[in-house]
């Protein structure tokens, strides 16, 4: 359990953030970047959820929890992704929940006949937004790993989540998305 009796530590003043490790880093390093850019896109589930039914904003909940897992994992540099009393790493068993909560939303909707609109319902706006969010973090997690070690599993989490917001956002749109006209606006 974490605890914390006091938000401001003054030692980032330079600068500078901690690491898991121990080691600090300069706040616009890649893996920074990509810490923060998971932490925007969990601020956005957060929105998304108080305009979901609470069944979904219960999975929405599950998932920012999930969030906080991959936060850590990417705040613990090293080429081991093995999971540890002490170490936080994502796992498959994660990415897998989100395949099957895919899987049940997308079997209730309809055949995509174009490319959707990121609109619809308030609720479908607040996870689209999230959505995209959840596809920037992933490009900066993507642009980490180019540089440095990151967990195959946090990174395969990243992406379907954003898979998952897609079909959500479908699904709280009832199958009736906004559909794209190419052209339609000429």
């Amino acid at each position: 359990m974490v605890k914390l009796n006091k938000i401001y530590t003054r030692t980032g003043d330079d600068g500078t953030t901690g690491l898991v490790d121990g080691s600090r880093r300069a706040k616009n390093d890649a893996r920074m970047q990509a810490i923060g850019e998971v932490d925007e896109a969990n601020s956005a589930i957060g929105l998304a959820a108080i305009a979901t039914p609470e069944a979904i904003s219960v999975g929405l909940r599950r998932i920012q929890n999930d969030l906080f897992d991959l936060g850590a994992d990417l705040a613990t540099p090293g080429e081991d992704f093995t999971p540890s009393e002490m170490v936080l790493r994502v796992v498959q068993a994660q990415v897998d929940t989100l395949e099957h909560a895919i899987d049940a939303l997308n079997a209730n909707l309809p055949p995509l006949t174009s490319f959707i609109l990121p609109g619809g319902s308030e609720a479908a706006a607040r996870v689209h937004l999230a959505r995209a969010i959840s596809r920037r973090a992933e490009r900066a997690a993507v642009t980490l790993a180019a540089v440095e070690p990151v967990n195959p599993a946090a990174l395969a989490y990243l992406n379907r989540l954003s898979d998952y917001l897609f079909v959500l956002a479908r699904a709280l749109n009832g199958g009736s998305d906004p559909l794209w006209v190419p052209g339609g606006s000429r």
